[in-house]
């Protein structure tokens, strides 16, 4: 599968999700805070192979009003990121706890779209719980209907 592939899988799922969060009049505090996370991981991913200081934290919380911005910064970082840089090209970054790590591109790309997958689940289960109809988010669903 060629990266670009999944990062428009990954940007269609999550917009799915954001589609719920904006058309919600409730508060979801459990499944915002979750979204924040998958949002914030993605940044600072970008960030990381950009060689930049992320502006997010792991856990910072956003309201569900930016998460679209926020999505759009990201994947527009991911792919620029992408432009510039071998998908073999180890990558020395720092993890929040200060640790110095280094791993190969697309070992970080395979990390960061199947954590955004995981997190997306457990969202789903939250907006369940409050009722809500869960988006079709899998990916073989989505390549049938010709949305990627």
């Amino acid at each position: 599968m060629r990266e670009e592939e999944i990062i428009n899988y990954t940007e269609l799922a999550d917009q799915r999700i954001i589609e719920i969060f904006k058309i919600a009049t409730i508060e979801m505090p459990d499944a915002e805070r979750l979204f924040s996370h998958v949002l914030n991981a993605q940044h600072i991913w970008a960030q990381r192979i950009s060689g930049k200081k992320p502006l997010y934290g792991v856990w910072d919380l956003h309201a569900k009003e930016k998460f679209e911005s926020i999505a759009a910064d990201n994947f527009k970082s991911i792919r620029e990121a992408l432009k510039n840089t071998a998908l073999d090209k180890r990558i020395l970054y720092t993890t929040t706890q200060g640790v110095q790590y280094e791993n190969r591109l697309d070992e970080i790309l395979f990390h960061l779209f199947n954590h955004s997958t995981y997190h997306r689940g457990q969202v789903v289960t939250l907006l369940k719980k409050e009722g809500f109809t869960p988006p079709v988010t899998d990916y073989i669903m989505l390549k049938r209907d010709h949305l990627l």
